[in-house]
């Protein structure tokens, strides 16, 4: 199977932005890659674009043009030109379009210096960002649980997040609700928990859609981490060498195990 010139485009997209991903989708069969790279390269697009300038109106500009570029699909009629917006709408159908507004919406949150509002809030914004997204994928290549890969969206979400803290407090972000020890055991584990749900469930994840939920191969080592030494949060350490993260991916794709 050839991949289109768009399909390329978004790959060089996603390997620049999402390099974790971008290995993901490598490992997946190959007419899996039309899906996951546009879906991923949209991804890389709309998480960046609240963070190119500190001017928030052109924040919400940059944001909104995504949100009318997926609305034009959502619609069913004419879709504008671009190298990602053109392969989604080859894969995209109207409703899963207008679900996955809600992935351009949560950003919003990432343009000002808020903190969350509760739990609840701290809940939505992962799972409309990585749940949304790990469920329009599975849902394209083959039959899933809603609720299975949810659980291991928000797993692997959490996780991004906890890696991404020494950062977001260097922006001057706001990004745990509690971030004392104990505060980010507690989200560890809550993730892990939901990690661990899915994957009592495995059943419910056809072969097809399994590629969908490689994308949180290293979720599980990763909130194992946080719980064990919470200070690594704040470190930047978390994470698993290159070597390691190669071969439990490669593992993953293998036996369709995540």
């Amino acid at each position: 199977m050839t991949l289109s010139e768009d399909i390329t485009a978004c790959a060089a997209i996603v390997e620049r932005g999402d390099p974790d991903r971008f290995m993901v989708a490598m490992a997946a069969p190959v007419a899996a890659r039309r899906v996951l790279f546009p879906l991923y390269a949209f991804n890389v697009e709309v998480s960046r674009a609240p963070w190119v300038t500190e001017e928030t109106m052109i924040a919400e500009m940059r944001l909104q043009w995504w949100r009318d570029a997926i609305e034009e699909i959502a619609k069913g009629g004419t879709v504008r030109r671009h190298e990602v917006v053109t392969p989604l709408a080859d894969i995209l159908t109207p409703d899963m379009a207008a679900g996955m507004d809600e992935m351009i919406a949560v950003r919003r949150w990432d343009i000002y210096k808020d903190p969350f509002e509760d739990a609840a809030h701290f809940d939505r914004y992962i799972d409309q960002s990585a749940g949304t997204l790990m469920w329009v994928a599975a849902r394209i290549l083959g039959a899933a649980d809603e609720a299975v890969v949810r659980d291991v969206g928000y797993a692997g979400g959490v996780a991004a997040w906890l890696r991404a803290i020494p950062d977001l407090e260097a922006r001057k972000r706001v990004p745990l609700l509690d971030g004392t020890a104990d505060g980010v055991r507690a989200l560890a584990r809550g993730a892990l928990d939901r990690l661990q749900r899915a994957r009592s469930n495995r059943r419910a994840i056809s072969r097809a859609a399994a590629p969908a939920l490689l994308s949180g191969w290293q979720s599980g080592a990763i909130l194992k981490q946080a719980v064990a030494d919470p200070q690594a949060v704040a470190n930047g350490t978390l994470g698993q060498s290159e070597a390691k993260k190669r071969f439990t991916l490669m593992w993953g794709a293998a036996t369709g195990r995540w």
